[in-house]
């Protein structure tokens, strides 16, 4: 017989451990039959191999209910040796009968209020009972309670008789609609896969991701919790209007104050009922999980109340009297006798009306204009279902706050300039009513479709139950509320609708006299119903907020994960109960009425792109068992979901937008990063692959050029990088645009080197984080340093976003005995940019360079434009200048000028081709002339020869070196030669000038032409080594000693210096020269960045 578990979802540790909670979290219960006894352990490892467990390939794996491992697997696992070609894989990968078990002995544990009720303080584990709630109990009955109450018994009349019949029903069935459509995609969702408990929150977060997630996971966080406000405002009204209205702390003194000091009253009793219901809830929830059913049973009974006194209008409609003055609704408040005159005895006198309208008891008595020329009559406010009044409430009757009541068709004397002054009794508007208002006002009632969902949990069959349960519920929602609209239209006169609190029926519930046998049973029913409610708001808010805590997306909500021993959110009941309070404390239910609309509407319009997107991007994983959904479907509610939003009021939907945009970006920002394979990320997934087909064809035009940088880093022997300032200049020069790739390479096979690669890798990522690179990291792992660079060359990037730009550091240990082979993978990785017409960034004294968070207040970079390579030279420093850290340094460009060219005439072209690339920079000509090579330069040469001869000899046997010291013997035997019959020095750069003019010319020419071949005689007399130098070499180190020093005439004082760099030597035997004249040129400057372009133009002066 299978052995039941119980199995809980855990962190599986990167080691392929777990945790000792997990462990024990996994102990068998319930074994019937089986021949082990309980505590076996497996056996041990063999003798030889290390006692514990394998780290299978290294990875961690997802989170699953139904993959984990315990010691009896693996003694399973390894009884027979049927599998043994697999027992490598068994420590990480479970046996297909292993997973078909737990499969069918899966019991998903009900969470939240059934959660903490079961605790008990030892700790100790329950037998899992499995859940036993069914469609009707489950789904349909919450939902039904939770989509039923205070607008239905509250607002609902008065909605009928300011919109009409026609509007209303119109209203209504929008918003039946839209949660309609809502609950079609959330249906779909929630039997895609197993939903534990957490309602529209989880759903959202794990199709969307996180970002959204926890943008609309607090979003419907405040609707819940406004949702409550809104309940006790309900309460507190029900119990103030019409259970007891003398039970008023603070009294109005005048007419005009009568609603003023109502929300005083509302504000006072829904404080100390928020927090009396605080306390409830702290105590126990299980009082209000008992208490559901009673709550319930009052909707119920409430509604059979209405349709009862609906059905009794029609043969026997109630005397309800309802006084008028003209057309005009009167207050039942100061009188009884709905009459100006009382006839008795064949006397008439004045009734308590008269002494209303008049100044004086007497029939002489100055009267109200109004009062005087109009007549009172008595209609029926209830004239029942038969009397024809549908007619007549069919069309809206909007009016402004402070309007009169009126009944249409009844006669009345206009009054011209009437004052309308206080203390009359009239029924008169509170708030001013239109369209868009009351479907805010409305919505609220509609919502409530999520409870089924929110016990999913506490289901037999969920995936059966939560579509069928919602959807009947609000299907049998909305056939009670459009049916309550055309019936109360029916039934109820005009004015009586619209008479918001009842005060033309002695301030009575208007639902409630219609209601069968009693108006006290709606009265009772809906007070109770909504105190439910609001419990059960309070109930459910703080519980999402732990959620939303516990996944740890929002870093500074984590507080308000902890609770009680039990696991009560006492944090999160505690902030619930402070929003709640602000909602209380406006006091008004139609003003809180709009602002839960925005939030619950923002909420299913999530739902509904989280079904499109799932939908249209066709991931494999979206299979759900509810078939009756459609993109066009989830589009259609989404859109539905938006226009309610800014119809009912568009500046709280733009406050909402705002509110949930803001906890986007923060978690963006500073959230934990989750993988929950959600629809977003396929979204991104699908528009990166578009966009990357899309740029495939051919290189970019050269407006749209910029620096596509691949970052070489070095790591040292513990996978951390040498030079994090590489990274720093990286954020400074890309401020996050284009693409950044960071690579690095480990020396090694992968096989070997694959978990220090992992670590390398996490350790670069971390940085990036630091530095605030945003990018790719491409680590590769190869068997040397020069191939890996290369494949990273070759390979990084993918598609049309590849990298045309390398950015590395100068090797500055080239020197060093221990490090020979830095120059050369240096060297070749120079070769292979240029192979690949990639442009190459080396930053010299990398670690010099300033981090983002320093900031120069003055300074120049310093561009030093030698040869024309494509204008990457101009075009680095002007993106530089866009990040903080170099934004106050201003530019300035040198180019050098030989002997035949016009010096003048250069200064000129550069200015106008710098105003037409507009780009702002000092411009300046420096002028060379040829002279003598100087000892220096022979000295300097000569030391890096011999240097370089002393590097070879190290890898030479000794016939090859004796080979090789007759090589260069000849060589320089006959350099020398050629050197003696040269009539001048070679040209190179050393005095500087403003200006060149033709006398200047000719006197330099004469005056370095006489004594070239003495001049070398005597330098060689000096010492005669130097007469045997590669004169290739000393012309290069003399153009190298000559440039540096102007250079360093110029730009000491330099923030940052930019220089062409010198290609390396075809003849790659002169390898470790290059990198001698490549130190001589940078010699002296604190920041240098040599630049060698890829020969592509990069900037262009045109539109």
């Amino acid at each position: 017989m299978p052995t039941n578990f119980t199995v809980v979802p855990v962190e599986a540790r990167a080691d392929g451990g777990q945790d000792e909670a997990a462990e024990a979290a996994e102990a068998t219960e319930g074994t019937e039959g089986t021949e082990e006894t309980e505590g076996t352990e497996a056996p041990g490892p063999p003798e030889g191999e290390p006692d514990c467990q394998s780290p299978g390939d290294g990875n961690p794996r997802e989170n699953s209910p139904f993959i984990n491992h315990t010691e009896v697997e693996q003694e399973n696992f390894f009884e027979g040796k049927n599998m043994a070609l697999f027992e490598e894989e068994m420590d990480s990968n479970p046996m297909v009968s292993s997973l078909l078990n737990k499969l069918a002995n899966y019991t998903n544990l009900s969470q939240g209020v059934v959660e903490h009720e079961e605790h008990e303080e030892d700790s100790k584990r329950r037998e899992v009972k499995s859940p036993r709630m069914g469609t009707f109990i489950g789904v349909y009955l919450p939902c039904l309670q939770n989509i039923l109450g205070v607008i239905l018994f509250l607002r609902l009349t008065w909605i009928v008789g300011a919109a009409g019949v026609l509007e209303s029903f119109l209203i209504v069935s929008m918003c039946c609609t839209c949660t309609m459509l809502t609950a079609i995609s959330m249906s779909a969702i929630a039997t895609n896969g197993v939903v534990p408990a957490g309602g529209s929150y989880y759903m959202i977060s794990r199709s969307l991701g996180p970002e959204f997630g926890g943008a609309v996971g607090l979003c419907f966080y405040l609707g819940t919790t406004f949702a409550g406000a809104m309940y006790i405002l309900g309460t507190i009204e029900i119990f103030l209007t019409y259970i007891s209205p003398s039970a008023a702390i603070i009294q109005a003194e005048t007419a005009e104050g009568e609603a003023a000091a109502m929300l005083h009253n509302m504000r006072v009793y829904g404080t100390c009922t928020l927090v009396l219901m605080a306390m409830v809830v702290f105590v126990g929830v299980k009082y209000v999980n008992k208490l559901a059913l009673v709550f319930l049973a009052c909707v119920v009974l409430s509604i059979l109340a209405i349709y009862a006194g609906v059905v009794k209008t029609a043969f026997d409609p109630p005397d309800i009297p309802v006084c008028l003055l003209g057309n005009r609704t009167l207050s039942r408040r100061g009188f009884d006798v709905c009459a100006k005159f009382h006839t008795a005895n064949n006397s008439t006198t004045p009734t308590a009306l008269w002494g209303l309208f008049c100044n004086s008891s007497m029939p002489s008595a100055t009267c109200d204009e109004y009062f005087a020329q109009n007549n009172v009559t008595e209609i029926q406010g209830i004239p029942g279902v038969a009397s024809g009044v549908l007619l007549d409430n069919l069309w809206s009757a909007y009016a402004d706050k402070g309007a009169f009541v009126e009944r249409k068709g009844t006669p009345s004397v206009p009054v011209p300039e009437e004052s309308r002054a206080g203390g009359l009794p009239y029924v008169l508007t509170d708030i001013m009513t239109y369209f868009t208002m009351l479907v805010g006002i409305y919505f609220p009632s509609v919502t409530g479709i999520m409870a089924g969902s929110n016990r999913s949990g506490d289901l037999r069959d969920a995936q059966k139950s939560i579509p069928t349960g919602t959807i009947l519920a609000i299907v049998t929602t909305s056939f009670i509320y459009l049916s309550c609209i055309v019936l109360f239209g029916a039934c109820i006169e005009g004015v009586i609708l619209r008479d918001k609190f009842g005060e033309a029926l002695q301030g009575k519930l208007v639902i409630g006299m219609l209601a069968w046998p009693s108006p006290w049973v709606i009265v009772i029913g809906s007070f109770f119903s909504t105190c439910g409610a609001g419990l059960q708001s309070l109930t459910g808010a703080p519980r999402l907020l732990q959620a939303i805590a516990r996944d740890g997306i929002i870093p500074f909500l984590q507080v308000f994960g902890h609770g009680k021993a039990n696991g009560e959110p006492t944090w999160a009941l505690l902030l619930t109960a402070l929003i709640c309070e602000t909602g209380i404390l406006i006091a008004s239910l139609d003003s809180v009425a709009p602002i839960l609309s925005m939030f619950f509407l923002m909420c299913y319009m999530f739902v509904n792109l989280a079904c499109a997107v799932q939908t249209l991007l066709r991931t494999p994983n979206w299979r759900p068992r509810f078939r009756y959904y459609h993109w066009a479907l989830s589009f259609l509610g989404m859109s539905l979901c938006l226009a309610l939003m800014f119809v009912c009021s568009w500046y709280y939907a733009l406050v909402a937008m705002l509110i949930a945009g803001c906890i986007y970006k923060y978690i963006e920002y500073r959230g934990a990063e989750k993988e929950w394979g959600d629809g977003i990320r396929g979204l991104s997934l699908n528009a990166a692959r578009y966009a990357l087909l899309r740029v495939e064809h051919g290189p970019p035009h050269t407006k749209n050029w910029r620096p596509q940088v691949l970052v070489m880093l070095n790591l040292d022997e513990e996978q951390r990088v040498k030079h994090p300032r590489l990274l720093s200049l990286t954020t400074q020069l890309k401020a996050g645009k284009g693409l950044t790739i960071v690579g690095a390479v480990l020396e090694g096979t992968y096989l070997d080197k694959h978990v220090e690669a992992q670590r390398a890798e996490e350790n670069i990522r971390s940085l990036m984080g630091v530095e605030k690179t945003k990018g790719f990291c491409q680590l590769v792992v190869s068997s040397n340093l020069r191939d890996g660079m290369s494949h990273l060359i070759q390979s990084a990037g993918l598609g049309g976003m590849k990298h045309n730009t390398v950015l590395m550091a100068w090797p500055e240990s080239w020197k060093q005995e221990d490090n020979t082979f830095s120059w050369k993978n240096f060297v070749e990785t120079v070769r292979d940019t240029t192979a690949a017409q990639q442009a190459l960034l080396v930053a010299k004294n990398v670690d010099l360079f300033p981090q983002n968070q320093e900031r120069f207040g003055d300074g120049d970079i310093d561009v030093w434009w030698v040869v024309h390579d494509g204008g990457l030279l101009m075009l680095l420093p002007f993106l530089l200048r866009q990040h903080k850290v170099w934004r106050k340094c201003r530019m300035r460009i040198f180019t050098v000028a030989q002997v035949d060219d016009n010096s003048i005439q250069m200064k000129k072209d550069l200015q106008v081709f710098l105003y037409h690339l507009r780009i702002s920079a000092e411009v300046e000509v420096v002028e060379m002339v040829e002279n003598d090579i100087s000892a220096f330069t022979y000295e300097k040469t000569l030391m890096m020869e011999q240097r370089s001869q002393m590097l070879k000899q190290m890898q030479l046997s000794k016939t090859e070196r004796e080979r090789e010291a007759q090589l260069i013997h000849d060589r320089n035997t006959a350099s020398h030669s050629v050197v003696a019959t040269r009539t001048q020095a070679p040209s190179t750069p050393d005095k500087v000038q403003m200006t060149w003019t033709k006398e200047k010319l000719i006197a330099e020419k004469y005056k370095n032409k006489e004594p070239g071949v003495s001049g070398f005689k005597d330098l060689f007399s000096l010492k005669p080594e130097w007469g045997n130098l590669n004169q290739s070499n000393v012309r290069r180190m003399h153009t190298a000693v000559k440039l540096n020093g102007v250079v360093l005439s110029r730009s000491r004082g330099a923030q940052l210096v930019l220089l062409n760099m010198p290609g390396p030597p075809r003849n790659r035997q002169g390898d470790e020269n290059y990198m001698e004249f490549l130190e001589v040129l940078t010699e002296g400057l604190n920041r240098v960045l040599l630049v060698r372009g890829s020969g592509r133009e990069v900037v262009t002066i045109y539109s």
